[in-house]
């Protein structure tokens, strides 16, 4: 059996260019069509079971699903791109993403990864000087999408997680799930998979992210922290239109009442228990400088350090963006989107983490955490694992960043997918047989 080294260095091209593929074809949350085809294949040349559709997630618990309309157009488009009718047949609908599952017939622990695949609405720089996708020509192929917060690795590291249990398997005891995860943009996806029963009696659960911070290639951050709770809304005012010059005083404007809201929801109190968080990063409304805007629509969200903190935030949020309404007599409509919870890493794992990073050649340093001051909708998951025993994690992978996350001009260091691939790929071989240890 080759070492764990050289295994590694033997399937580096394939995860760079795994991550290329999907970096070219990113696609926004629910609609991963071609994202969840192309993962799916490989997972079954490599002798897993995939799950598909509604197999894969619960279908009532999506939040923020794109319109029907919308996702007729996504179909469209990802047959015309090669998937399979009988794939898509399974997907219809923005039921995308995938569970896939492998069995070593030995008992041993149930371990479980996630991995999430969707891209965001952003238009990807096309800078020759200073963006390698566009100097190497994997820049995006769908216009006003691209994989700015390094999901597209995300995926490739999952694939390599599945090539280390293809080729272990005989060294290896218990069963092993891996989440391939539609929608984490938004916190719209995780809930669902976890409504279908993928992480019951789930011993260990890990899962991570590259970047968040602009640190060394190499360190890995164990356990996160500081995980934000959060709240994602979208409204809609309705008024009536009217001349603005020859009668406004028969118009409804329901774009002062966006606008208002805009700028009171930054108003809400802190609290006093923790960190919040408030941002309104889409407003639209009206039709022309002549005219009382008849519908105006924001997007908005809020976080708090705790889930009681966000519930605080959110329902000021919701009371205020009512109340502007009503202020301008108008109609309005609010939709929660997305949400995600608090959770908290278990501190076993720091230890184990250090015991393999110690082994690995492409691991340099080992951090206990990091303060991720931001939100994740993998906390769903992990809170499932820990409520039923088992132990849960969600490393980061340092690498270099010229432009954060969520920026026209994010990239990474490709080396970084062949660090998470080693340190899942320790954390595997170690924890195939540490329940069996302790227990006996």
């Amino acid at each position: 059996m080759r070492t764990v080294e050289h295994f590694i260095n033997e399937i580096s091209p394939s995860l760079t260019a795994f991550r290329r593929t999907f970096h070219q074809n990113p696609e926004l949350g629910f609609t991963e069509y071609v994202t969840t085809y192309l993962i799916g294949k490989e997972l079954i040349n490599l002798g897993f079971t995939i799950h598909l559709g509604k197999d894969a997630l619960e279908s009532t618990e999506r939040m923020g699903v794109p319109s029907p309309n919308d996702l007729t157009k996504q179909e469209e488009r990802a047959i015309k791109e090669g998937v399979e009718k009988s794939w898509l047949d399974k997907m219809k609908g923005g039921h995308t993403g995938l569970a896939a599952t492998i069995d070593t017939g030995k008992p041993g622990p149930h371990m479980a990864f996630r991995f999430d695949i969707d891209a965001l609405p952003i238009k990807e720089s096309g800078d020759l000087d200073h963006h390698l996708p566009s100097r190497e020509g994997f820049r995006s192929q769908n216009e006003g999408i691209m994989h700015a917060c390094g999901h597209d690795g995300h995926a490739a590291i999952g694939l390599g997680v599945a090539s280390f249990l293809s080729a272990y398997k005989d060294q290896l005891s218990g069963r092993f799930t891996l989440l391939f995860q539609p929608a984490e943009e938004g916190g719209r996806g995780a809930k669902a998979m976890v409504k279908k029963g993928w992480l019951e009696n789930v011993d260990y659960f890990a899962s991570g992210h590259i970047g968040i911070r602009d640190t060394k290639l190499g360190r890995v951050f164990a356990t996160t922290n500081s995980f934000l709770a959060s709240s994602k809304i979208n409204v809609t005012y309705k008024g009536k239109a009217a001349h603005a010059g020859l009668e406004p005083e028969k118009g409804k404007n329901a774009l002062l009442a966006a606008a208002a809201a805009s700028l009171h929801l930054y108003n809400i109190p802190r609290h006093s228990d923790g960190a919040t968080r408030v941002n309104v990063g889409k407003l639209q409304g009206g039709a022309g400088r002549n005219i009382i805007a008849d519908e105006a629509h924001l997007e908005m969200e809020t976080r708090g350090e705790t889930t009681a903190i966000n519930n605080y935030m959110q329902k000021e949020a919701l009371r205020i963006l009512k109340a502007s309404g009503d202020l301008y007599g108008v109609e309005t409509g609010i939709n929660v989107v997305g949400e995600t919870v608090e959770a908290a890493c278990n501190p076993e794992w720091i230890q184990w983490v250090k015991e393999v990073g110690e082994e690995s050649p492409f691991i340099s340093e080992i951090h206990d955490g990091l303060s991720l001051k931001a939100s994740e909708d993998v906390t769903y998951m992990m809170n499932e694992v820990q409520n039923q025993g088992g132990k849960s994690t969600f490393m980061v992978f340092g690498t270099g960043l010229k432009n954060g996350h969520h920026h026209h001009q994010f990239d990474f260091e490709e080396g970084v997918l062949t660090v998470a691939v080693d340190a899942f790929a320790r954390l595997i071989l170690k924890l195939s047989h540490l329940k069996e240890e302790v227990t006996s």
